[in-house]
């Protein structure tokens, strides 16, 4: 019951922040801003998983570190680099599984996705002479398809979905910074991410359960 009050929470001031951004006061836009993703860690922390407490625990620095990146955006080389840690949680968290193998469709998707989004984001970057920030955008693109790569390996579609969710949140925002102004960009952005973010902390108790049956 309360994780279920939880989500409700979570949904209501994500799609508050989202679609009424335009009427939070600009003092208050960034505290909106990081209500759902704290109610995210504590979603993720009050899930009893059995056998996977270090996977758990690798989820919740990753969504504190992420936390930490929406506050910290504004100065965006900070942001990024908060992001960029979150990540390599992760993909720390879903590399302590291997429940299934990553299919070569899979792979070959994400490399060409990866080397098309490098040379066309990080070319942008890099014709403004900003050459420091086109390596960290190249960088961000290979730690963020690293870990699509081993959310697959979970086994978890919760994992799964989560990280595809975040890689199209990441992209939406990289082509309308860096190339060219998106329609809907805030809500689009906006609703994949925390949608990312709430798919990845409930991919605890289904990873759980899956090695619950492996171990049975």
């Amino acid at each position: 019951m309360f994780k279920k009050i939880l989500i409700g929470f979570i949904i209501l001031f994500g799609l508050y922040y989202i679609f009424l951004f335009s009427h939070i006061a600009e003092s208050l836009k960034l505290l909106f801003k990081v209500i759902p993703m704290l109610l995210i860690i504590i979603l993720a922390a009050v899930q009893k998983p059995l056998h996977i407490k270090k996977y758990q625990l690798l989820i919740i620095i990753g969504l504190i570190f992420c936390m930490i990146g929406d506050y910290t955006l504004q100065w965006f080389l900070i942001g990024l680099t908060s992001f960029l840690i979150g990540h390599v949680f992760y993909i720390f968290a879903f590399s302590t599984t291997n429940e299934q193998k990553v299919p070569t469709w899979a792979k070959i998707t994400l490399l060409l996705y990866g080397v098309c989004m490098a040379i066309w984001i990080a070319g942008s970057v890099l014709k403004t002479g900003e050459t420091i920030l086109s390596i960290a955008v190249i960088a961000y693109i290979s730690v963020i398809l690293t870990m699509g790569w081993t959310a697959i390996r979970t086994g978890s579609k919760f994992a799964i979905i989560g990280a595809l969710l975040f890689i199209a949140s990441d992209s939406y925002l990289a082509i309308n910074k860096f190339v060219t102004p998106l329609a809907f960009s805030h809500e689009v952005i906006m609703l994949t991410y925390y949608s990312a973010q709430v798919f990845i902390a409930l991919s605890i108790l289904q990873y759980s359960e899956i090695r619950s049956k492996v171990v049975q």
